[in-house]
């Protein structure tokens, strides 16, 4: 189960499994995003590589617009996933 909402603050929360089946819900909400925002892992449990995929891809639209995501509640296995995949540098993390 995967669950993606915008709150009225632009803050985009996530919650469940975010994996290659959830990326199409999840690429109409990151679509819309037009300016800095923050994304709230808070609820998620997984995320694949094609739910990295599209983050690395919002994250690009954005930077070449001089905004960008922050990611924050990233649990400590997800924490692990951006470290090993080096998106720990791409991204800035809030503790």
């Amino acid at each position: 189960m995967f669950e993606i909402k915008r709150s009225d603050d632009g803050t985009v929360h996530l919650d469940g499994r975010f994996d290659a089946a959830q990326v199409a819900a999840a690429k109409e909400v990151f679509a819309l995003i037009d300016d800095s925002c923050v994304v709230d892992f808070a609820g998620l449990s997984y995320i694949s590589s094609a739910g990295l995929g599209l983050l690395f891809a919002t994250q690009k639209r954005l930077v070449d617009r001089e905004m960008a995501l922050t990611l924050t509640n990233l649990n400590p296995h997800i924490r692990e996933v951006f470290r090993i995949a080096g998106f720990d540098n791409i991204f800035t993390i809030d503790e």
